[in-house]
């Protein structure tokens, strides 16, 4: 591809981890409407609950989580307990149901917890939640600061994966993010987690990082590898100083060109591919047997997922989480968070009540995301006469496409190899909530 085909299409659009995205959420969606919301969910239903843990015992620079560091306990204490008081009222609204088929910890740096606090906090979710005996309960982990008796209460606590940031191991990289991490630190936390039995290994990745070269990406890639992990993320470095003050540390002159950064992504990409991993998707990578590989899969705030679950329980500030009628999301200040739940009220401070409209564009670019294919047959099913208006947009489209990025296929298109790393601008054309032209977001590649 011509660095003017992937100028033409890397324009800056959403991620998609959600339809309408977090920009839509809105005040009108409060407290009264997410309790009404979690009292409708029936006790057969499957859910999946996420906890935010918003503490980094160090802060990297690149970082666009809503996270703040800190190596005193204080906070992070009176936050858990915060934190259980959310879990108290949540589940109060649930009856005895619905059942738990995905638990994940994220932030943020989950073990920034001590052993204590992990397995108290994993009591409390096991006894206030109906969570299922072969449930998934992933967690994400810094391996700088990872200690075996954390491993071992992680274990303890259930966790059966784990997700590894590393981002990049070359050291040019890593001194011009602010995150020092040498191979054989994330090689330990490998090794501790697996010598606990939590077999389900992750890494995270991410590609247009400064002064990253093919040379560079190559050596981190060698280093991935051979950690064997199930899966890899390889997400694509956004560089937004304006919304996220501590990225105005990196030297925007380091960055790699938008065609740079599209060679770079295609490298790393080939390596995994060419060592047996499937695509999933985007940028989500899986050893053949992984039920990420096998699917069914979903895109939601942590990227791909196997969880197919009808809602999403978010617990902790900034946390967003999905029911059937729409979002929620908590408030992200901690001392805001803290305070809502304080005074014996939710903490959510916005959200979005779906129209079927919605509904029906969140299906589309949920699956084109995920299947690389437009949904008309689910469409019809789903929505009846109604989807007609989306299925024609959608042959419109590929019959209008002159670069190959997708191909007509019966009602709609199937999104071409060419098409692949294209697939958030392609899902763009089916939002009509974005102003895309008035935005600030990452490059489409």
């Amino acid at each position: 591809m011509t660095p003017e085909f992937v100028r033409k299409h890397a324009a800056p659009v959403p991620r998609y981890t959600s339809y309408p995205t977090a920009l839509s959420f809105s005040e009108d969606v409060g407290c009264e409407t997410y309790a009404g919301w979690l009292s409708e969910l029936a006790d057969d239903d499957t859910a999946s609950v996420y906890v935010h843990i918003p503490f980094c015992q160090s802060i990297c620079w690149y970082c666009a989580c809503h996270t703040k560091g800190s190596r005193n306990p204080v906070p992070v204490k009176r936050y858990l307990k915060t934190l259980r008081a959310e879990i108290d009222m949540v589940s109060s609204r649930l009856s005895a149901g619905p059942k738990i088929a995905h638990l994940h910890w994220g932030g943020g740096s989950p073990n920034i917890l001590d052993p204590g606090d992990i397995a108290e906090l994993a009591s409390t979710l096991n006894t206030r939640f109906n969570i299922m005996p072969d449930a998934e309960f992933s967690v994400e982990i810094d391996p700088r600061f990872l200690t075996a008796e954390q491993a071992e209460a992680f274990a303890k606590a259930g966790v059966t994966r784990v997700s590894l940031g590393v981002q990049d191991f070359d050291d040019d990289v890593q001194a011009a993010i602010g995150r020092i991490q040498p191979f054989n630190t994330t090689q330990r936390a490998a090794n501790l987690m697996r010598e606990n039995g939590v077999r389900g290994l992750n890494i995270d990745l991410v590609y247009g990082l400064p002064r990253q070269t093919r040379t560079s990406v190559e050596r981190t890639m060698d280093g991935v590898l051979a950690l064997a992990p199930d899966r890899i993320a390889l997400f694509g470095y956004a560089h937004l100083p304006q919304k996220f003050a501590r990225q105005k540390l990196i030297d925007a002159d380091a960055l790699p060109s938008p065609e740079q950064r599209f060679a770079l992504a295609n490298r790393m990409a080939s390596r995994l591919t060419e060592a047996g991993y499937v695509r999933v998707g985007l940028d989500h990578f899986a050893r053949p047997g992984d039920s990420l590989a096998l699917g069914p899969i979903r895109r939601n705030f942590q990227g791909y997922t196997t969880d197919v679950s009808g809602a999403l329980i978010g617990l902790g500030a900034t946390a967003i989480g999905q029911m059937p009628q729409g979002y929620v999301q908590n408030a992200v200040a901690i001392a805001d968070y803290e305070s809502r739940i304080a005074s014996g009220q939710f903490a959510t401070a916005k959200g979005y009540a779906m129209t079927r409209e919605d509904l029906m564009r969140a299906l589309v670019i949920d699956r084109v995301m995920c299947d690389l294919t437009f949904p008309a047959q689910s469409l019809r099913d789903q929505f009846g006469s109604d989807a007609e208006p989306l299925i024609a947009d959608a042959l419109d489209l590929a019959e209008t496409d002159r670069d190959g990025l997708v191909r007509a296929n019966g009602d709609g298109f199937s999104v071409t190899e060419k098409g692949r790393p294209f697939l958030r601008s392609i899902a763009s054309c089916f939002d009509s909530h974005t102003d895309l032209a008035n935005r600030s977001f990452s490059t489409g590649v």
